[in-house]
């Protein structure tokens, strides 16, 4: 039986065949890697004046807006346009995320661990051993240019933002488990640092930051989408017209969790994989209807309002 790579799952049709298609089913790169995106990110002028104004005072760049406007995305694009790909160092915040893991991490269980096994031999335990280098440490460590990307930053304890950048400010720290004092081998790293705007950053912070905010647009989408739009082989243009218009309508509705250009790109690649919607498919149906509606929707309450 012949089917669109897009029909993995036919309850009906259970065959060995099955298996092999989803052992050699293929994602999108530009969907599942931020570096393999980097290429088609589109910055407008008010993005390319900012990172200019950064680089050259030396200060982070603070960028803020509604998830999936590709702030993150940032990072990765100076990382490929500067050709320094492999020297990009993210922090992922957390909600226990301290200054200290910018910088290295001390394995305390491992070491505890350690010092409660058998010895072999009379050699002391080293702590030194049980560090592990953090972003910052390993962006110091190089002799060329690097990026470090401190991500969703209002994520992490109050406390968190000002010390930041005393570690920043400093461009040397001390590891009192190793006894060694990191400094900076290289060039000063590129810093940049996201926000989704979940709270409001200390005013000390936002002085000593350069700030962009990242205003979702529809020049912004179409950008988006004219610079992936390889990834949409089979959605002539008027198809994808249709499902942009269809984006936005469900976007002006009083929805909790609005689709942001993340999950619009999901949703067009699904379209183009399904290779069989048309423009009239797209305009007459209902929102709730849309094909492949829970790559836009991420919330039940959505779903109920839509209905």
């Amino acid at each position: 039986m012949t089917t669109t790579p897009f029909e993995l799952l036919v309850p009906d049709d259970r065959t060995p065949a099955r298996r092999e298609a989803l052992a050699q089913r293929r994602l999108p790169e530009t969907l599942s890697s931020l570096r393999a995106a980097a290429p088609h990110f589109q910055p407008d002028p008010e993005l390319v004046d900012a990172v200019n104004v950064a680089l050259a005072v030396g200060a982070p760049l603070l960028l803020t807006g509604e998830p999936g406007t590709g702030k993150t995305q940032v990072a990765y694009y100076l990382a490929w346009y500067f050709a320094i790909e492999e020297h990009v160092f993210p922090l992922f915040v957390r909600s226990t995320t301290t200054a200290e893991d910018l910088l290295y991490r001390f394995d305390a269980v491992a070491y505890l661990h350690a010092a409660n096994a058998p010895q072999q031999g009379d050699e002391p335990l080293e702590r030194a051993s049980f560090v592990e280098r953090g972003p910052l440490w390993k962006a110091y460590d190089h002799q060329e240019p690097s990026v470090v990307l401190i991500d969703e930053i209002d994520k992490a304890p109050r406390d968190f933002p000002n010390d930041l950048l005393n570690v920043l400010a400093q461009h040397q720290f001390h590891v009192p488990e190793s006894g060694l004092t990191v400094g900076r081998q290289g060039p000063p790293p590129i810093v940049l640092i996201t926000s989704n705007s979940e709270r409001r950053l200390p005013e000390p912070f936002l002085r000593r930051c350069i700030f962009h905010h990242i205003r979702f647009s529809p020049e912004l989408v179409r950008r988006a989408v004219d610079a992936r739009f390889g990834d949409f082989p089979n959605l002539p243009e008027v198809v994808r017209e249709a499902a942009i218009e269809r984006f936005f309508e469900l976007r002006s509705r009083d929805i909790r969790k609005p689709p942001a250009t993340a999950e619009l790109l999901v949703w067009l690649t699904v379209l183009s994989a399904r290779g069989v919607v048309s423009e009239g498919e797209l305009r007459d149906c209902r929102l709730v209807d849309l094909p492949a509606l829970s790559a836009l929707i991420k919330d039940r309450d959505d779903l109920q309002v839509l209905r």
